[in-house]
């Protein structure tokens, strides 16, 4: 099957051909995080989309090497400008982490210096990739055999300082007189090829992404940061045009080159990176190589909305992964409900749709395990819902990545399957294992089954009040105490555990608050 994939470059759906047909392999380039804080959902749901793409591509035989950069310097606040505004994130996180020490209100596990940069791009780093683990990321559980898979941009200041260089010589940077190096967008005839903008609207800062104090100094108002002398930034490096750091756009262009080479196949990054982050990136590329493609394919994430609302933390809807931990959603879950919608549609998540994502996931898990147990048995020839969905399932896929349609196809097939004990005597010669195999390539795309798919995690609760609430429970229901067993069960659903009777006693489960 080919894969037709929506091309922000073009603004159309294309069949997606690698740069190398012959050899089947794609070169992919996913924008990572800036490490001065925990990433939060939003972050996640494009990492995440861009590891439904690489796994869908797995699915369709190709091999994907795929790299994204964790960010530790030059990410400004006002990203929205091309020469980024504002102060440096590492700078901001440093800043933050000193005051909340002086004021004693340091989270419980957070030890940073707060006057050693990579300390804190080292802590909060080890934070995403531990997070990233845990909800599937394939190119972060890479990283024992590929550490270079996961980059990081103060180990290429060296390659940002060349590359700045190589576009001087071939007159597409100057150095400005207040000693900032920047990239002249007028040398560019091909700037705005991506995001729609054109040089004369950036003149007259529209959207606010011209910095009004820079313009005396340069050419053209829309020119953008290479390099900034500053010798009392907290980050800094020797270069020809003096003490200080790069701009942050350089990274990414740089560390796809060199490690993916000078034309990848793929980028993706969420959609507020397209201006001025990714046209930016191209004119960078393009000018120092002097190819007619970057990426060919760029894959661009739309928001995420919560509850309905914009996440904010004042607006009490701003979730990192670990909050949703605590709150005792499942990593899987939690995948689920950021993949689900399709990656060009706004997304609403809801803490009632990671609940239904729970649910869905448990029953996915119930056939898988019951399909595990008689892999064995011979099945009638004509009970085979899974292995017929499956060419399903990856037409949706590729169906610009209609994840949607491809999970609809999925339940309609978990619906016709009757799982029995001990399953019907079958005639051969199809056994139950040809059907947990097609079960198990359609999650190798939603990459869900191999996470924790139970919500019951009991990390953090006192087990033994949630035995005592129990007993006192059946004590109050043998004594026709109605009311006060509703209270007991009512008691137990605020400290976030539901209950079930059964034949057995009561079974409780930790449930999504």
């Amino acid at each position: 099957m080919e894969l037709q994939l929506h091309n922000t470059l073009s603004g159309e759906r294309e069949v997606f051909v690698p740069l190398d047909p012959n050899r089947q392999t794609v070169s992919f380039y996913s924008c990572g995080p800036t490490v001065y804080d925990y990433a939060h959902i939003g972050n996640f749901r494009s990492f995440l989309n861009a590891d439904v793409l690489r796994r869908t591509l797995e699915l369709l035989g190709f091999e994907v090497v795929h790299v994204m950069n964790i960010t530790d310097v030059g990410h400004m606040t006002d990203d929205s400008m091309a020469d980024g505004g504002g102060e440096d994130k590492m700078q901001l996180a440093a800043r933050r982490l000193a005051e909340a020490k002086e004021a004693g209100t340091l989270l419980e596990g957070i030890d940073i210096d707060p006057s050693d940069p990579m300390a804190i791009a080292n802590f909060y780093a080890a934070a995403f990739l531990e997070d990233a683990r845990m909800l599937g990321l394939k190119v972060v559980s890479e990283q024992d055999a590929h550490p270079e898979r996961i980059p990081r941009p103060t180990a290429y200041v060296d390659h940002m300082i060349k590359m700045v260089e190589s576009l001087i010589d071939r007159g597409h940077a100057y150095v400005a007189s207040d000693g900032v190096v920047y990239f002249d967008v007028s040398s560019w005839s091909d700037y705005g090829e991506l995001s729609g903008n054109r040089v004369a609207d950036l003149r007259s800062g529209e959207g606010g992404r011209v910095d009004m104090a820079t313009q005396s100094v340069k050419r053209n108002p829309a020119d953008f940061m290479l390099w900034k002398p500053d010798g009392s930034h907290l980050m800094r490096w020797p270069s020809p045009w003096g003490e200080g750091y790069p701009g942050w756009h350089l990274e990414c262009s740089v560390m796809a080159r060199a490690l993916l080479g000078e034309v990848i196949d793929l980028h993706s990054g969420g959609e507020d990176n397209i201006f001025p982050h990714h046209e930016c990136e191209i004119a960078q590329s393009r000018g120092t190589t002097g190819c007619d493609r970057f990426a060919r394919y760029w894959f661009h994430t739309r928001h995420l909305m919560v509850e309905g609302a914009k996440m904010s933390k004042s607006g009490g809807n701003f979730f990192t992964i670990r909050d949703l931990l605590q709150r005792g959603a499942s990593p899987a879950a939690i995948r689920l409900e950021l993949i689900r919608t399709h990656y060009r549609l706004n997304s609403n998540f809801t803490l009632q749709g990671l609940r239904d994502a729970q649910r869905q996931i448990e029953r996915w898990d119930r056939v898988r395990t019951w399909l595990q147990d008689h892999a064995e048995s011979l099945r009638d020839e004509s009970i085979a819902p899974l292995s017929s969905a499956l060419p399903m399932f990856t037409a949706a896929l590729c169906e610009d990545l209609n994840i949607a349609g491809a999970i609809g196809v999925l339940n309609t097939a978990i619906g016709e399957l009757s799982i029995e004990e001990p399953p019907p005597e079958g005639k051969g010669p199809g056994t139950w294992a040809d059907e947990l195999a097609a079960l198990l390539a359609m999650d190798s795309v939603l990459g869900v089954l191999d996470l924790e798919v139970c919500a019951s995690s009991r990390g953090g609760l006192d087990e033994s009040k949630i035995a005592s609430l129990i007993a006192a429970r059946h004590a109050a229901r043998d004594a026709g105490d109605w009311g006060r067993a509703d209270e007991l069960r009512d008691q137990l659903l605020d400290m976030g555990i539901a209950i079930k009777d059964g034949a057995g006693g009561t079974e409780w489960e930790r449930v999504v608050q």
